[in-house]
């Protein structure tokens, strides 16, 4: 673990919230714990960063500056989305590095001193890559995706969590023991 942690990036869907399928701003809501766990992270002034995949914008299901609105309300300090469909080959959609390496460039983050939280194995493959902790939730998608990839899958999560609040636990824990 890395001194001083610089920022947390939360997956939306499964993750912060939901389930295991995109609901659209306006029926999304946080699990119960959500919230105070982005506070705690704020407290010990860890950025808060969402990023996520939005396919339903390109296909006109929902609006960009919706979710952007929602997550800014969440308490996010900073709002990645990859609005494109899989298909479209952009170089944000998870697991690409995009958004991380955007965020890393316009906030001038090492993201070796950042953590990334999701319930796909896309989330943990893009933190791989990028440099980052890699924590799996088992909320949403999370369980089928340990269950899927955890025996086949070279790249795996520094920790796997039960949820958002038992990973920012770890992730805080393990943050103070190390800079002991």
């Amino acid at each position: 673990m890395n001194d001083d942690l610089q920022a947390v990036f939360l997956d939306r869907d499964g993750t912060i919230g939901g389930s295991d399928v995109v609901e659209y701003p306006g029926e999304f809501k946080l699990f119960p714990y959500t919230a105070e766990v982005i506070k705690q992270l704020k407290v010990k002034g860890i950025q808060v960063i969402s990023f996520t995949n939005q396919p339903g914008i390109s296909r006109a299901v929902a609006k960009e500056h919706e979710f952007v609105r929602e997550l800014k309300a969440f308490g996010f300090d900073e709002i990645y989305l990859c609005p494109h469909h899989h298909k479209e080959g952009c170089q944000c959609r998870k697991p690409s590095t995009g958004m991380l390496e955007k965020a890393a460039k316009e906030h001038s983050l090492d993201l070796s001193k950042c953590a990334v939280f999701g319930d796909r194995w896309t989330d943990i493959m893009a933190a791989k890559s990028a440099g980052c902790i890699a924590v799996l939730v088992l909320t949403g998608s999370g369980t089928a995706a340990y269950e899927q990839n955890h025996q086949t899958s070279k790249v795996q999560p520094d920790y796997v969590a039960e949820n958002l609040q038992t990973g920012a636990d770890w992730l805080l824990k393990a943050s103070m023991e190390h800079k002991n």
